[in-house]
């Protein structure tokens, strides 16, 4: 291990989306804390640029507005929504979008130089703010630029391998970057490393999102939640390119409808996600094809309202003002991760987390469309501001609850809490040979690349834990996570193969997760049980004692 990359760090932030961005400039513009940003590539490519949607909040600070905000994000979480998460979001959000315009943010206006609301899939009213085509962009632009100029360090093409421990509290993270292994030391570490959409074949997330901040956590024995739950976007342009490009739920927000082989409508378009998907492929499987048509025809000046979606259909010889635009659910966003209080604490004292990477009990089982990339912008800052308060671990409130209990008593059954149960991951084979699930070879065999594994694990979740899911797939699934985890070492030489790690054991706790739900609820739908059983509300947690 060579010197540390930097002194001590009041703060390092892992993670460049909007979320360890948010947090980043707010830790040094308002608190003077001395914060650091590493991410595995650069500053620009995070998932948050990726994001077509917008950004849910109820602006005109109503308290009904708020209150019905809240209640589309209840409805859509089917039950495993933390209420008092998801009251912070709603609450604050408002503020948090005004603050990113304060940075230079340009949202869509009217004509009358309002802000251009629109509604998106399980919204009941328009209350989304866009960017055209390309919010995320937008949000990370403006968020990009802040960070560079105020940060005190920034470690770009940098690699975090694993969190440093000592005392029993999170120190730092080892790392390797252009110069080779070091060791980045801090007083508090924030995790907002995104999701892990490259568990599957098909996704509309980049390559950098391979689930690094919860395999980290799960290393080190960090309580973990609720990602059973992946939700899947059901319309991405079904053309061979990866990642997918996404057709934005705001297309079907304006009028844009969804028609099978025949023509025929088949879905109320601006139901929740996980319904659409099913919805989309089950289509897909009584016709035999592998996608439907999103008919955005009837969308006036297309080309104006949606200038970004336009020129990438135009790319690919597409026009959506006369042609029908090939879809199909593709992998989108990670509903659960590492558990977190309301202020961002983790179960490790000096660990902190924010983002898709969390379980903050705001999504529950299923994402209401466009609160992703406000839950990045409400749970980062409200990190900074209990860390600059003197906090250091965690508190019994939000999702947190789930692990260190209810502080006046476990909820009786008609309350809205969730309470949590422990679930209980079979050891990783051992590396040198041998498993207890029989032959789990599966196609995958000694000798392989990093890339080729990684596409045979890909190949795996996509087959047995992807929109819908059955107790047999899922063991066989289970069984390939065995055998590829036994390719791989303990402690990777390299970014690609470290990655691979990181999907497998994501990817084993997953389908460990889905195994255990014998239910449907929201983004997780047995066909072997395709009721939700109102005995199984609860989150099923890994690690944390």
């Amino acid at each position: 291990m060579t010197a540390p990359a930097t002194g001590e760090l009041d703060l390092l932030v892992l993670g460049s989306g909007v979320a360890g961005l948010s947090a980043a400039v707010r830790a040094s513009n308002e608190h003077g804390l001395d914060t650091g940003v590493l991410t595995k590539g650069l500053l620009e490519q995070s998932t948050t640029r990726w994001a077509q949607g917008g950004v849910a909040a109820a602006l005109s600070g109503d308290a009904e507005e708020v209150d019905l905000h809240l209640a589309d994000t209840l409805a859509a979480g089917a039950g495993l929504c933390d209420l008092d998460a998801v009251r912070v979001l709603v609450d604050e959000g408002p503020r948090r979008v005004e603050e990113l315009i304060g940075l230079g943010a340009e949202f869509d206006r009217d004509e009358r130089g309002d802000l251009d609301l629109a509604r998106e899939g399980g919204h009941s009213v328009a209350r989304v703010v866009h960017a055209g085509a390309a919010t995320g962009a937008e949000v990370e632009r403006a968020l990009v630029d802040a960070v560079r100029s105020t940060a005190a360090v920034l470690l770009e093409h940098t690699f975090a391998h694993d969190l440093l421990v000592e005392g029993g509290r999170c120190v730092g993270v080892t790392a390797v970057g252009p110069s080779g292994p070091t060791e980045v030391r801090a007083r508090h570490v924030l995790l907002a490393t995104g999701g892990a959409g490259q568990l599957f074949e098909v996704t509309t997330n980049p390559p950098v999102a391979t689930g690094d901040g919860v395999a980290m956590a799960l290393r080190s024995g960090v309580a973990v939640a609720d990602l059973e739950f992946f939700q899947f976007h059901p319309t991405a342009l079904a053309l061979p390119a990866m990642p997918r490009a996404l057709l934005s739920e705001a297309l079907r927000g304006h009028g844009a409808v969804l028609r099978d082989r025949d023509g025929e409508r088949f879905v109320d378009e601006l139901l929740p996600r996980d319904v659409v998907s099913r919805a989309i492929l089950a289509r897909m499987h009584e016709q035999g094809t592998d996608h439907v048509w999103l008919d955005a025809t009837g969308l006036d000046h297309f080309a104006v309202r949606f200038p970004n979606i336009a020129a990438s259909l135009a790319a690919v010889g597409l026009d959506a003002s006369v042609d029908l635009l090939p879809v199909a659910p593709a992998a989108h966003h990670q509903c659960g991760g590492i558990v977190t209080d309301l202020r961002g604490a983790t179960s490790l004292p000096g660990l902190w987390a924010a983002g898709e990477t969390t379980c903050t009990g705001v999504h529950g089982a299923n994402r209401l469309a466009s609160n992703s990339l406000l839950e990045g912008m409400v749970f980062g800052p409200r990190a900074v501001e209990a860390i600059a308060a003197g906090a250091d671990g965690p508190t019994p409130t939000g999702a947190m609850r789930c692990v260190l209990g209810f502080p006046d008593g476990e909820p009786d059954d008609d309350s809205l809490d969730i309470v949590g149960l422990p679930l209980e991951i079979p050891a990783p084979p051992d590396r040198r040979g041998g498993s207890d699930r029989g032959d789990v070879r599966g196609g995958v065999e000694e000798g392989l690349s990093a890339v080729a594994l990684r596409a045979a694990v890909q190949h795996a979740m996509s087959s047995g834990a992807g929109v819908v899911r059955s107790g047999d797939g899922l063991e066989r699934c289970a069984s390939l996570l065995d055998h590829a985890s036994m390719l791989l070492p303990e402690r990777p030489g390299d970014t690609a193969t470290a990655e691979v790690l990181n999907l497998v054991e994501v990817g084993r706790v997953l389908v460990e997760a889905a195994r255990a739900r014998t239910e449907s609820r929201g983004t997780h739908a047995r066909v072997d049980h395709p009721e939700p059983d109102p005995a199984q509300r609860h989150r099923l947690v890994v690690g944390g004692t």
